[in-house]
Protein backbone atom coordinates (compact mmCIF):
# COMPACT_ATOMS: atom_id res chain seq x y z
CA UNK A 1 0.00 0.00 0.00
CA UNK A 2 3.01 2.25 -0.21
CA UNK A 3 1.52 3.75 -3.40
CA UNK A 4 -1.17 5.30 -1.34
CA UNK A 5 0.58 7.80 0.04
CA UNK A 6 -1.50 11.11 -1.32
CA UNK A 7 -4.85 11.22 -3.07
CA UNK A 8 -7.90 12.93 -4.04
CA UNK A 9 -11.63 12.77 -3.69
CA UNK A 10 -13.21 10.78 -6.41
CA UNK A 11 -11.66 11.70 -9.40
CA UNK A 12 -13.00 8.95 -11.62
CA UNK A 13 -14.43 8.38 -15.31
CA UNK A 14 -17.56 6.98 -15.29
CA UNK A 15 -18.44 4.24 -17.78
CA UNK A 16 -21.51 2.82 -19.95
CA UNK A 17 -20.61 -0.72 -20.56
CA UNK A 18 -23.49 -2.85 -21.81
CA UNK A 19 -23.36 -6.55 -20.21
CA UNK A 20 -21.34 -9.31 -22.00
CA UNK A 21 -23.27 -11.34 -24.32
CA UNK A 22 -23.56 -15.18 -24.61
CA UNK A 23 -20.05 -16.46 -26.06
CA UNK A 24 -18.25 -12.87 -25.83
CA UNK A 25 -16.20 -12.12 -22.65
CA UNK A 26 -17.89 -11.43 -20.02
CA UNK A 27 -17.69 -8.25 -17.87
CA UNK A 28 -14.18 -8.38 -15.58
CA UNK A 29 -12.37 -10.16 -19.06
CA UNK A 30 -13.17 -7.22 -20.63
CA UNK A 31 -11.93 -4.90 -18.22
CA UNK A 32 -7.47 -4.75 -18.51
CA UNK A 33 -6.09 -4.94 -15.26
CA UNK A 34 -8.97 -5.69 -12.71
CA UNK A 35 -9.05 -9.31 -12.98
CA UNK A 36 -5.61 -9.19 -12.12
CA UNK A 37 -6.14 -6.27 -9.14
CA UNK A 38 -8.89 -8.75 -7.81
CA UNK A 39 -6.88 -11.76 -7.36
CA UNK A 40 -4.07 -9.71 -5.81
CA UNK A 41 -3.66 -11.42 -2.34
CA UNK A 42 -3.23 -8.53 -0.61
CA UNK A 43 -4.52 -5.67 -3.04
CA UNK A 44 -6.60 -3.02 -1.01
CA UNK A 45 -10.88 -4.00 -1.87
CA UNK A 46 -13.74 -2.43 -0.16
CA UNK A 47 -17.38 -3.17 0.23
CA UNK A 48 -20.07 -0.86 0.29
CA UNK A 49 -23.29 -2.33 1.52
CA UNK A 50 -26.81 -0.75 2.25
CA UNK A 51 -29.50 -0.87 4.86
CA UNK A 52 -32.89 -1.38 4.33
CA UNK A 53 -33.40 2.21 5.19
CA UNK A 54 -30.50 3.41 2.99
CA UNK A 55 -28.29 4.05 5.55
CA UNK A 56 -24.66 3.11 3.45
CA UNK A 57 -21.50 0.84 5.42
CA UNK A 58 -18.16 0.53 3.71
CA UNK A 59 -15.39 -1.65 4.81
CA UNK A 60 -12.54 -3.09 3.41
CA UNK A 61 -12.65 -6.74 2.17
CA UNK A 62 -9.36 -7.86 1.02
CA UNK A 63 -10.39 -11.37 1.15
CA UNK A 64 -12.67 -10.61 -2.47
CA UNK A 65 -11.73 -12.61 -5.27
CA UNK A 66 -13.12 -13.43 -8.71
CA UNK A 67 -14.11 -16.80 -9.28
CA UNK A 68 -12.95 -19.37 -11.41
CA UNK A 69 -15.91 -21.37 -12.40
CA UNK A 70 -18.40 -18.65 -13.08
CA UNK A 71 -17.95 -15.49 -15.00
CA UNK A 72 -18.79 -12.14 -13.21
CA UNK A 73 -18.81 -13.70 -10.28
CA UNK A 74 -16.83 -12.27 -7.18
CA UNK A 75 -16.25 -14.20 -3.50
CA UNK A 76 -15.14 -12.99 0.20
CA UNK A 77 -14.34 -14.62 3.75
CA UNK A 78 -16.88 -13.73 6.17
CA UNK A 79 -14.58 -12.52 8.61
CA UNK A 80 -15.09 -9.42 11.62
CA UNK A 81 -18.04 -8.19 9.03
CA UNK A 82 -20.96 -7.70 11.44
CA UNK A 83 -22.67 -4.74 10.04
CA UNK A 84 -22.09 -5.80 6.44
CA UNK A 85 -23.70 -9.00 6.92
CA UNK A 86 -26.60 -7.64 8.51
CA UNK A 87 -26.90 -5.19 5.52
CA UNK A 88 -27.07 -8.10 2.94
CA UNK A 89 -29.50 -10.06 4.03
CA UNK A 90 -31.40 -6.96 4.08
CA UNK A 91 -30.38 -5.85 0.18
CA UNK A 92 -28.61 -7.76 -1.67
CA UNK A 93 -26.98 -4.57 -3.61
CA UNK A 94 -23.60 -3.81 -3.10
CA UNK A 95 -20.61 -1.48 -4.54
CA UNK A 96 -16.69 -2.60 -4.48
CA UNK A 97 -13.81 -0.15 -4.82
CA UNK A 98 -10.74 -2.13 -6.24
CA UNK A 99 -7.11 0.36 -5.94
CA UNK A 100 -3.90 -1.13 -6.91
CA UNK A 101 -0.36 0.56 -5.58
CA UNK A 102 0.12 2.35 -8.63
CA UNK A 103 -3.22 4.19 -8.05
CA UNK A 104 -4.62 2.59 -10.72
CA UNK A 105 -8.67 1.52 -9.65
CA UNK A 106 -12.04 0.57 -10.70
CA UNK A 107 -15.67 0.99 -8.88
CA UNK A 108 -18.58 -2.00 -9.66
CA UNK A 109 -22.13 -2.86 -8.69
CA UNK A 110 -22.74 -5.95 -7.63
CA UNK A 111 -25.62 -8.64 -6.50
CA UNK A 112 -25.04 -10.56 -3.44
CA UNK A 113 -26.33 -14.24 -4.77
CA UNK A 114 -25.63 -16.29 -0.81
CA UNK A 115 -23.47 -17.27 1.83
CA UNK A 116 -21.76 -20.72 1.50
CA UNK A 117 -21.10 -22.43 4.30
CA UNK A 118 -19.04 -25.21 2.45
CA UNK A 119 -17.47 -26.22 -1.47
CA UNK A 120 -14.89 -24.62 -2.80
CA UNK A 121 -15.27 -20.70 -2.30
CA UNK A 122 -15.34 -21.42 1.46
CA UNK A 123 -11.78 -24.15 1.03
CA UNK A 124 -10.25 -21.25 -0.95
CA UNK A 125 -10.78 -18.51 1.62
CA UNK A 126 -9.57 -20.74 4.47
CA UNK A 127 -6.37 -21.91 2.29
CA UNK A 128 -5.48 -17.81 1.67
CA UNK A 129 -2.52 -16.31 3.51
CA UNK A 130 -5.04 -13.79 5.20
CA UNK A 131 -6.64 -16.62 7.34
CA UNK A 132 -4.55 -19.56 7.52
CA UNK A 133 -2.22 -17.89 10.35
CA UNK A 134 -4.86 -15.65 11.77
CA UNK A 135 -5.05 -15.26 15.49
CA UNK A 136 -8.57 -15.74 15.73
CA UNK A 137 -11.46 -18.17 14.23
CA UNK A 138 -11.78 -18.63 10.34
CA UNK A 139 -14.63 -17.75 8.36
CA UNK A 140 -18.24 -18.74 9.42
CA UNK A 141 -18.77 -18.69 5.70
CA UNK A 142 -18.21 -17.45 1.88
CA UNK A 143 -20.74 -14.91 0.38
CA UNK A 144 -21.28 -14.77 -3.23
CA UNK A 145 -21.76 -11.68 -5.40
CA UNK A 146 -22.51 -11.54 -8.99
CA UNK A 147 -21.09 -8.19 -10.76
CA UNK A 148 -23.29 -6.25 -11.97
CA UNK A 149 -22.09 -3.25 -13.55
CA UNK A 150 -18.33 -1.11 -14.05
CA UNK A 151 -19.15 2.54 -12.99
CA UNK A 152 -15.36 3.78 -13.76
CA UNK A 153 -12.12 3.23 -13.83
CA UNK A 154 -9.35 5.89 -12.83
CA UNK A 155 -5.44 6.30 -12.20
CA UNK A 156 -4.46 8.96 -10.28
CA UNK A 157 -1.11 10.99 -10.32
CA UNK A 158 1.14 11.69 -7.18
CA UNK A 159 1.37 15.25 -8.26
CA UNK A 160 -1.98 15.67 -8.39
CA UNK A 161 -2.92 13.94 -4.96
CA UNK A 162 -0.28 15.83 -3.20
CA UNK A 163 -2.10 18.78 -4.32
CA UNK A 164 -5.45 17.88 -3.60
CA UNK A 165 -4.62 16.75 0.24
CA UNK A 166 -2.77 20.43 0.67
CA UNK A 167 -6.16 22.25 -0.48
CA UNK A 168 -7.92 19.70 1.68
CA UNK A 169 -5.78 20.98 4.38
CA UNK A 170 -6.79 24.51 3.67
CA UNK A 171 -10.00 23.99 3.62
CA UNK A 172 -10.71 22.42 7.10
CA UNK A 173 -11.20 25.61 9.02
CA UNK A 174 -14.01 26.55 6.34
CA UNK A 175 -15.94 22.61 6.75
CA UNK A 176 -15.33 22.44 10.55
CA UNK A 177 -17.51 25.99 10.75
CA UNK A 178 -20.23 24.37 7.98
CA UNK A 179 -20.65 21.14 9.63
CA UNK A 180 -20.53 22.02 13.48
CA UNK A 181 -22.43 20.05 15.33
CA UNK A 182 -21.20 16.62 14.74
CA UNK A 183 -20.11 14.11 17.13
CA UNK A 184 -16.89 13.91 18.67
CA UNK A 185 -14.68 11.87 16.68
CA UNK A 186 -12.21 10.22 18.85
CA UNK A 187 -8.46 11.21 19.01
CA UNK A 188 -7.45 7.79 17.61
CA UNK A 189 -9.80 7.93 14.51
CA UNK A 190 -8.89 11.19 13.40
CA UNK A 191 -5.45 10.40 13.80
CA UNK A 192 -6.06 7.60 11.11
CA UNK A 193 -8.06 10.00 9.00
CA UNK A 194 -5.45 12.54 8.68
CA UNK A 195 -2.51 10.65 7.92
CA UNK A 196 -0.84 10.25 4.54
CA UNK A 197 0.34 7.09 4.28
CA UNK A 198 -3.09 5.47 4.39
CA UNK A 199 -6.19 4.39 1.52
CA UNK A 200 -8.93 6.45 2.11
CA UNK A 201 -13.01 6.01 0.41
CA UNK A 202 -16.09 7.71 0.34
CA UNK A 203 -19.58 5.74 -0.38
CA UNK A 204 -23.04 6.31 -0.85
CA UNK A 205 -26.50 5.05 -1.95
CA UNK A 206 -26.82 5.96 -5.84
CA UNK A 207 -30.13 7.15 -7.35
CA UNK A 208 -30.70 3.78 -8.27
CA UNK A 209 -30.67 2.09 -4.92
CA UNK A 210 -26.91 0.52 -5.08
CA UNK A 211 -24.12 1.68 -3.08
CA UNK A 212 -21.58 3.97 -4.86
CA UNK A 213 -17.62 3.80 -3.49
CA UNK A 214 -15.32 6.08 -4.50
CA UNK A 215 -11.41 6.75 -3.61
CA UNK A 216 -11.37 9.98 -1.19
CA UNK A 217 -7.50 9.67 -0.15
CA UNK A 218 -7.35 13.46 0.45
CA UNK A 219 -9.87 13.24 3.43
CA UNK A 220 -8.80 14.99 6.63
CA UNK A 221 -10.46 15.47 10.12
CA UNK A 222 -12.01 19.10 10.39
CA UNK A 223 -11.71 19.82 13.54
CA UNK A 224 -13.28 17.21 16.03
CA UNK A 225 -16.80 16.66 14.53
CA UNK A 226 -16.10 16.76 10.08
CA UNK A 227 -14.56 15.34 7.71
CA UNK A 228 -13.32 17.15 4.64
CA UNK A 229 -12.05 16.20 0.92
CA UNK A 230 -10.82 17.76 -2.14
CA UNK A 231 -14.10 17.80 -4.03
CA UNK A 232 -14.39 17.05 -7.79
CA UNK A 233 -15.74 14.24 -9.91
CA UNK A 234 -18.40 11.95 -9.96
CA UNK A 235 -20.50 13.04 -5.48
CA UNK A 236 -23.19 12.55 -3.92
CA UNK A 237 -25.86 15.42 -3.34
CA UNK A 238 -25.75 17.86 -0.71
CA UNK A 239 -27.67 16.49 2.21
CA UNK A 240 -26.90 12.74 1.62
CA UNK A 241 -25.76 9.86 3.66
CA UNK A 242 -22.18 9.23 3.47
CA UNK A 243 -19.71 6.52 5.07
CA UNK A 244 -16.09 7.13 5.11
CA UNK A 245 -13.53 4.43 5.87
CA UNK A 246 -9.70 4.77 6.91
CA UNK A 247 -7.37 2.06 5.81
CA UNK A 248 -3.65 2.39 7.44
CA UNK A 249 -0.93 0.60 6.30
CA UNK A 250 -0.85 -1.24 9.41
CA UNK A 251 -4.26 -2.94 8.74
CA UNK A 252 -5.97 0.30 11.51
CA UNK A 253 -9.19 1.01 10.01
CA UNK A 254 -11.71 3.80 11.06
CA UNK A 255 -15.54 4.38 9.34
CA UNK A 256 -16.79 7.44 9.98
CA UNK A 257 -21.01 8.13 8.86
CA UNK A 258 -22.80 11.26 8.54
CA UNK A 259 -23.83 13.74 5.89
CA UNK A 260 -22.67 15.07 3.20
CA UNK A 261 -22.55 19.36 3.08
CA UNK A 262 -20.89 19.74 -0.50
CA UNK A 263 -18.05 21.36 -0.79
CA UNK A 264 -15.93 18.09 0.50
CA UNK A 265 -17.37 18.75 4.16
CA UNK A 266 -18.78 15.60 6.20
CA UNK A 267 -20.34 16.54 9.41
CA UNK A 268 -19.75 13.41 11.11
CA UNK A 269 -22.43 11.26 13.03
CA UNK A 270 -21.16 8.12 14.02
CA UNK A 271 -17.86 6.21 14.17
CA UNK A 272 -16.77 2.84 14.01
CA UNK A 273 -13.84 0.51 14.93
CA UNK A 274 -13.16 -1.74 11.79
CA UNK A 275 -11.04 -3.94 13.28
CA UNK A 276 -9.80 -6.08 16.68
CA UNK A 277 -10.52 -5.83 19.10
CA UNK A 278 -13.36 -4.25 18.95
CA UNK A 279 -14.70 -5.05 15.12
CA UNK A 280 -17.91 -2.70 14.08
CA UNK A 281 -17.91 -1.52 17.58
CA UNK A 282 -19.39 2.01 17.98
CA UNK A 283 -16.95 4.16 19.38
CA UNK A 284 -18.68 7.70 18.74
Amino acid sequence: MRGFARARCARANPLSLVPAQEGSMSLLQQTPGLLEALRGAMTPKFLATRSAAGVPNVVPVVSLQPADDRPDTLFFGNFLLRKSIRNLREDPRVGILVMTQDLRGWALTGDFQAFEKSGPYYDQQMASPLLRYNAYTGIRDAGVIAARTLEASFRLTQLAVARDLVLARLAAGQAARVAAGGVAVPLAARREFARMAALKVLAWVGDDGYPRVVPALSLQPAGSGALVCRAQGRLPAPGTLVAANVLTLDAVSYQAKGRWLGGGAIQVQEVYAGGPPIPGERVA
